[in-house]
């Protein structure tokens, strides 16, 4: 109890300082082995697990995920990307907004990252729609939570990082990722739709033929087939995730530099040294948590909640809906990696005991943590919005509930019915 104790009342403490949770996590590991007496390993353990955690093959695709998404933002494949979605629904009542929606889809099978689809897409689209006549604040409400297709369509990094976390496989988080993610997608347009109709949004005049069609597919097809190299890599088992990652980076750079020549010599050290910085953090991340859980474990604390947990008798059901409410608190004021990192290490060896599914548990995990970013205060995915569109926070939050809910139901449905998460697996 003593070294439970200190272990997460140290790290509350440092976080509610102010201290960054890759340093929290580290420090609360060194509080609780020198002034637990129940310990009897030096702190030099420490670093050991730290670059311990870092040896994985696995992790090596999130720095490459990282990269391959800002060389495709600044090398004009996002904005062609667009086009195409624009050629396709733009022709309907609300047909820039059910765009959106499909530029996000497209922007988060090469990205990753909810933040960044939600800056890419919306610079773009966002000034457009409001010249437009489309509602401001539904229209950064939509960019929020279509954002949040960015973790949830492969690739992915949180089920890259997820997957390094439990061994679960890469290729079926991506897999089940897939059909959650157009799921998300269907459901959002179609609220769209709905609010369109009811409150008369406006209709492109403009009449687009199948030559204008042809030409922005045409133009596309580079930023298209990023992704099928991608998951074709790894579907095919030609390429690890890893190894299609740094695929990834090499086309995007052919894409930017010599078929769309938006990319130049001098552009690329600025994308490096951003790349790398979002890398480091995450990385730095994920190994000081794993000096966390190795802790965690070695004092026996994990294996007293798992035996706690069992004398409860819960029902499997009843066990994700609680780690959902969790899961989701803490994603209100912690990044989405740092509860993946911070979490799982407790609550998976728990729901294993119980007969859970990886992907299914994991699914819940990816979920709860988009939710996480749209939801204050931390809200990344609505600060990163507001960056677009000059609007107050409180603005967006009451654009976006529409779309919210519509989320959160897909999340519910995830929850209570594991088929959901493993639709494409059997």
């Amino acid at each position: 109890m003593t070294t439970a104790l200190l272990l997460f009342g140290s790290m509350a403490l440092f976080i509610l300082i102010g201290v960054p949770i890759a340093f929290a996590l580290g420090a609360a590991v060194w509080s609780t082995i020198v002034f637990s007496p129940d310990f009897t390993v030096t702190v030099g353990i420490i670093a050991q697990r730290i670059f311990g955690g870092l040896e994985s093959t696995s992790i090596m695709a999130i720095p490459f995920f990282i990269l391959a998404g800002n060389l495709m933002t600044k090398g004009g494949i996002s904005r062609r990307l667009v086009n195409f979605a624009n050629c396709i629904v733009g022709n309907v009542r609300g047909g820039m907004a059910l765009a959106l929606v499909l530029a996000c889809a497209f922007f988060a099978a090469l990205s990753g990252s909810a933040p960044a689809t939600v800056i890419a897409i919306g610079s773009m689209l966002y000034p457009e729609m409001v010249r437009m006549g489309y509602p401001k604040d539904r229209t950064a409400g939509l960019l929020v939570v279509s954002g949040g297709l960015g973790p949830i369509i492969p690739p992915s990094i949180i089920m890259v990082v997820y997957a390094t976390i439990t061994g679960a496989s890469i290729g079926d988080m991506f897999s089940s990722g897939m059909f959650i993610g157009i799921l998300i997608m269907v459901v959002l347009m179609a609220v769209v739709l709905f609010l369109a109709n009811k409150e008369k949004w406006p209709k492109t005049s403009e009449k687009l033929s199948m030559s204008d069609l042809w030409k922005s597919f045409v133009g596309a097809i580079p930023a298209i087939l990023l992704p099928v190299i991608i998951l074709g890599g790894i579907y095919s088992g030609l390429l690890t995730p890893t190894e299609s990652a740094a695929v990834a980076v090499v086309w995007a750079l052919i894409a930017g530099m010599f078929i769309y020549r938006e990319l130049s010599i001098k552009d690329l050290v600025p994308i490096f040294l951003d790349s790398a910085k979002g890398s480091a953090m995450i990385l730095f991340i994920i190994a000081t948590s794993t000096a966390f859980s190795w802790i965690f474990a070695y004092s026996g604390i994990s294996g007293e909640l798992v035996h706690w947990i069992q004398g409860m008798h819960l029902s499997p059901m009843i066990f994700c809906i609680i780690i959902a409410v969790i899961l989701l608190i803490f994603g209100t004021f912690l990044e989405g990696i740092a509860t993946c990192v911070l979490m799982v290490p407790i609550l998976w060896p728990i729901a294993a005991s119980l007969g859970i599914d990886v992907i299914h548990f994991g699914m819940i995990v990816s979920l709860s943590n988009v939710i996480g970013t749209m939801t204050p205060p931390v809200a990344v995915n609505i600060f990163s919005a507001a960056s677009v569109t000059k609007l107050k926070m409180g603005e967006i939050v009451k654009g976006q509930i529409p779309f919210f809910i519509g989320y959160i139901l897909v999340f519910l449905a995830v929850v209570l019915i594991p088929a959901v998460s493993t639709f494409l697996l059997k």
